[in-house]
């Protein structure tokens, strides 16, 4: 007989009661069973047992997540604050280079138009000593002139003397 098939419907009926040899297969098919639900109930606690663990530890590393991710914030807020602090000290050190090289540029024009001012005087003086100069060269050359015109005339009145009287 199959043991795997047989349920309470199924037991004869004997004279006091039930077959006892069926009742003995029932029940040893009945132990079997609840050994083989008593090892999945084992299985299944200890899968539930890992399941558990693996939560525990998910969730753990979850929460080191978490931490690592506000604290990742918190560095990259710092960093950012550090960036814009250095920032603003590299533009206040670029506009004090500005304002330093426009003062020098601003001094510099300064001495261009101090040193034309005094290239201008220079040059006026130049002329001035160039126009006297040459002023004094005409009256020279003017003094020559009116000397070769004297002894031009005397050459004539020595050449009239010297002359023969006709």
């Amino acid at each position: 007989m199959d043991t795997s098939q047989f349920t309470t419907a199924q037991l004869r009926r004997r004279l006091r009661g039930y077959d006892p040899e069926q009742v003995h297969q029932l029940l040893e098919q009945a132990a079997a069973r609840i050994e083989a639900l008593e090892g999945q109930v084992r299985e299944l606690n200890d899968e539930l047992s890992r399941a558990r663990a693996e939560l525990a530890q998910m969730r753990e590393r979850q929460q080191q997540l978490e931490e690592a991710l506000a604290k990742s914030r918190e560095m990259a807020e710092e960093i950012k604050a550090n960036a814009e602090r250095e920032a603003q000290l590299i533009v206040a050190e670029a506009e004090l280079q500005a304002e330093k090289i426009l003062g020098q540029a601003h001094n510099r024009l300064a001495q261009i138009h101090d040193d034309i001012a005094e290239l201008k005087r220079q040059r006026t003086q130049f002329e001035v000593r160039l126009r006297s100069l040459v002023e004094a060269h005409l009256k020279l050359l003017d003094m020559e002139l009116e000397r070769d015109r004297e002894l031009a005339e005397l050459e004539d009145k020595i050449r009239v003397l010297r002359s023969p009287s006709k």
